[in-house]
């Protein structure tokens, strides 16, 4: 068998699709994407085309490390989205030509099913009592909501009251038992994070994501020591070399690499034996399409670190078209009473609608994500 074509769809809300075609009719789909940069990720891609027209692609790790090393420059956001979202079709072609699930050619399942989590709230978070309370109704026992919209490096302290205040309306709306992520998306610098994280304490989060920007989390030793709930990060990490580093020192309790940016499935799995050596949980970034959830519970799936995963049915930024919408079969990826089960269709458990990508396509998307300046007109996070 040999590969022959690689086709790309950008479709709403803000995705790109993947498919992969062979000589002998096989064929499987991945979701290589950056939000907000999709177009860039596509070109790579085809530019990695270059290394996979006529190879053989049941050869998934080799043809992994020939994406990898053989271009000499490695790593970075655009590089491994684009070479996530191919690995997560080639499983899924050997899954589908093998007539299994791809969690039973990395050695089977250690569970049946998944927890899932919402988000609620928005990018500025609101109402996220109400939110939080109606999740809880539809059988979620977690959630997520942002800590706080935009925050100058020194803020007053008002905005450190605000955000604690947001979680403790949605810890009261849905009282001890259900589980809280609250994501300070890097917004938080190390000065403000200092009293936010400890401030928040006796709400006990589930988790804190992002307490601060991927490029400052060696300050975490300094400002992060000692607190009484679990830290989490990972989405902008994107290979198991940072995540190695991120692990040895010791200041991060659940990480989060996205199947879709971490270099796929072939990666995540790398990722996620490493962190449970040093016993830390796992909990895959997923505010993306049907694709790269289906690739997440393939992973959750084979996992034992695995507690909870992500999930973007209905969040604030899909506009246009949700995550069920492009599936032939809509209960592959049912949530039921805050679970769901692990695919069992061959390769990631999932078929795509082609003839609604094609059509979606022509709609197709410029999505960006939003640019928030400060008071003085500087940038700030988003």
């Amino acid at each position: 068998m040999k590969i022959t074509k690689l086709k790309t769809w950008q479709v709403p809300p803000r995705w790109l699709f993947l498919k992969i075609e062979t000589d002998e009719g096989c064929y499987g789909w991945g979701e290589p994407v950056i939000e907000g940069r999709a177009a860039t990720v596509e070109a790579a891609v085809h530019e990695l085309s270059d290394y996979l027209i006529g190879q053989d692609p049941h050869r998934i790790e080799h043809l992994w490390n020939i994406m990898y090393r053989a271009g000499f420059y490695r790593g970075g956001p655009i590089l491994m989205s684009a070479i996530a979202g191919i690995d997560q079709a080639l499983w899924d072609l050997k899954g589908r030509d093998l007539g299994v699930p791809v969690h039973q050619l990395l050695g089977g399942a250690v569970r049946d099913k998944m927890r899932m989590y919402a988000w609620t709230g928005g990018d500025r978070p609101s109402d996220v009592g109400a939110g939080a309370k109606a999740l809880v109704e539809k059988g979620f026992t977690a959630f997520k909501m942002n800590g706080t919209p935009e925050l100058q490096i020194v803020d007053s302290h008002r905005k450190v009251d605000e955000a604690v205040a947001r979680v403790a309306e949605a810890r009261n709306a849905v009282g001890p038992d259900v589980g809280i992520g609250i994501d300070f998306h890097g917004r938080v610098h190390r000065p403000m994070a200092k009293a936010l994280l400890r401030e928040l304490e006796p709400f006990h989060p589930m988790f804190v994501e992002e307490p601060v920007a991927p490029e400052h989390l060696p300050c975490l030793k300094d400002i992060a020591g000692g607190l009484g709930y679990p830290l989490a990060t990972g989405e902008r990490l994107h290979t198991r070399f940072q995540f190695r580093d991120l692990l040895a020192d010791g200041m991060i309790d659940i990480i989060q690499p996205d199947i879709s940016h971490c270099g796929g499935i072939s990666e995540g799995l790398k990722i996620a034996a490493l962190a449970s050596a040093y016993d830390v949980a796992l909990a895959p970034h997923c505010p993306l399409g049907p694709l790269t959830l289906a690739a997440s519970l393939q992973l959750d799936a084979v996992s034992h670190n695995a507690f909870i995963q992500e999930q973007s049915m209905g969040i604030h930024y899909n506009q246009g078209n949700d995550v069920l919408d492009y599936l032939v079969d809509k209960s592959a990826l049912a949530i039921e009473d805050g679970f769901c089960a692990i695919p069992q269709g061959p390769g990631l458990g999932v078929e795509i609608n082609e003839e609604f990508v094609e059509e979606r396509a022509k709609v197709g998307h410029r999505w960006r994500n939003p640019v928030w300046t400060h008071e003085d007109g500087s940038i700030a996070e988003w």
